[in-house]
């Protein structure tokens, strides 16, 4: 299971992330966007979308790909103006067990998982606690270190 988490401007877009294949996955409607200070309404975004899982995705055909779904909410023309200023990360759930990873910018320009931003759960934590630790990332990342 894969879930994508987007902070920019200090407002949090939560898509859902639909699966293609096996490890395979597109961001699909619906999508939750919540000012990072309604912290009761990123929680409820957060739970909503990994309680819906990975729904399956629809497949297109070769140049057929719509753009992508949270250029509408976010109020951008093209992928990069969303991407310019934007933190992503991606929360992901294998064998019962969560991790929370955070990209970075590579040279070319393009998102790549960073392994300094990557966190483990042990075995057993709860959703509320993955979405607790995400919540406070995004708000460290706002404000810079406490």
């Amino acid at each position: 299971m894969d879930w994508h988490v987007y902070l920019k401007d200090k407002v949090v877009f939560v898509p859902t992330t639909g699966a293609l294949d096996e490890g395979v996955y597109r961001e699909i409607e619906p999508v939750a966007v919540v000012p990072l200070t309604n912290t009761e309404g990123v929680r409820r975004a957060l739970r909503a979308t990994i309680e819906r899982g990975n729904p399956p995705a629809p497949q297109y055909s070769a140049g057929n790909f719509p753009p992508p779904v949270l250029l509408k909410y976010a109020d951008a023309k093209t992928w990069s103006a969303f991407a310019r200023g934007a933190l992503t990360w991606s929360i992901e759930q294998m064998e019962g067990l969560y991790q929370i990873v955070g990209y970075r910018k590579n040279a070319k320009g393009y998102w790549e998982r960073d392994p300094n931003q990557k966190i483990e759960f042990p075995a057993g934590t709860e959703t509320d606690a993955v979405v607790e630790r995400m919540i406070s990332i995004m708000e460290q990342a706002t404000t810079g270190p406490q």
